[in-house]
């Protein structure tokens, strides 16, 4: 299937439906009064989280969803029928937001999370309501309310505890085979993934994580080269990016630094706060250099770079050091999930305090 991460829709809720002007005329009663019913409720449009669909493709195509509107109220006291409402489904991790403001209506990111996008219109009051004892015979009524209508953009983001980040070829896709049971396309020749992958990495029988591989990124991403940025998006949930460099380019003429500092460049260009995340350097390709070029390839990268946090060297196409880095990962992420369950806690007693001192 086609990977679709974000789409564009007209929501149009239902119209109220108006209240009835009626009055009760039966055999032996001169004086029934009123009997006007209401209108039914407009039907309203709402999103739903569903852990179930990957994509946003349904709304590519069925850009327009409009729900019905409610029935006129009518005499004896009936009450018209409010119409239904409409339910979107959406993949966990679809952020809603106003196509022409950019405000952000709502972020779904657990399953069955629900979201009100259009509100329905009010329904109208029939001449029953307007009753009183000095006026017996109202011929009042109220016009049912019209539902809301609005232009919303769905994005997808995907959700990952770690991402990967790399120039293309750089095997990305290929360390997410060695790692996961994922499968995406790999090759002998230069090319880039095309769509996001997901692969769940199984460190034993307990712990696992979700990694993100996002097509590659090149230099000058930021006013549209390749494919732009708009798959970086998907890495805006993880808590751990793994930048992948090529050590052993078949191009000679290609620096490793001069591609690590464009990544980095475009990142940093995109969005602050991604680029402040924890970002590992792993250095791949190692199978294809001697160990003794190897060390030295890697010294001079380093201090090339001028790196001086975590690096480790990987053969994603044999396997060398794969391992070794999925734990290191698992126990990052272990730790940074405690430290937030820490927090977490100790904001609690202050927070309960400060209710009870207001």
């Amino acid at each position: 299937m086609k990977f679709i991460d974000e789409a564009t829709v007209e929501l149009h809720a239902g119209k109220g439906g108006d209240g009835s002007a009626s009055f009760r005329r039966e055999k032996f009663v001169p004086r029934g009064g009123p009997d006007g019913g209401d209108g039914g409720r407009g039907g309203s449009l709402f999103a739903i989280a569903d852990r179930n669909i990957n994509t946003l493709v349904d709304y590519r195509f069925a850009r327009i969803h409009r729900a019905k509107n409610g029935a006129a109220g009518r005499g004896a006291d009936c009450n018209g029928k409010s119409a239904d409402d409409v339910i979107l489904r959406v993949p966990v991790g679809t952020v809603i937001t106003d196509f022409e403001t950019g405000e952000t209506i709502t972020d779904l990111a657990t399953h069955e999370q629900k979201a009100l996008l259009a509100k329905g219109g009010d329904r109208g009051l029939g001449n029953l309501n307007f009753k009183s004892s000095t006026n017996r015979a109202p011929r009042q009524f109220t016009r049912g309310m019209h539902g809301e209508s609005r232009k919303l953009k769905f994005e997808l983001k995907v959700l990952a505890d770690v991402g990967l980040l790399g120039m293309p070829n750089a095997g990305k896709s290929t360390f997410i085979r060695a790692v996961s049971a994922a499968r995406p396309k790999v090759a002998d020749y230069p090319f880039t993934t095309l769509h996001p992958n997901l692969g769940v990495v199984r460190v034993d029988n307990n712990r696992s994580f979700v990694i993100a591989d996002i097509p590659g990124l090149i230099e000058g991403a930021a006013e549209g080269a390749g494919l732009g940025h708009q798959f970086l998006r998907h890495l805006a949930r993880t808590r751990l990016l793994l930048h992948i460099i090529d050590i052993a380019p078949f191009d000679e003429n290609t620096d490793p630094v001069s591609e690590a500092r464009a990544i980095v460049n475009e990142l940093k260009k995109y969005d602050e706060t991604l680029y402040d995340k924890p970002r590992w350097v792993v250095l791949n390709k190692a199978d294809l250099m001697a160990p003794e070029a190897q060390a030295k390839r890697v010294q001079q990268f380093l201090a090339g770079f001028g790196w001086h946090d975590k690096s480790f060297i990987i053969s994603a196409l044999s396997g060398e050091g794969c391992k070794e880095l999925t734990f290191a990962i698992m126990q990052h992420l272990d730790v940074t999930r405690d430290t937030a369950t820490v927090q977490s806690e100790d904001a609690e007693p202050g927070s309960r305090l400060m209710n009870s001192n207001s």
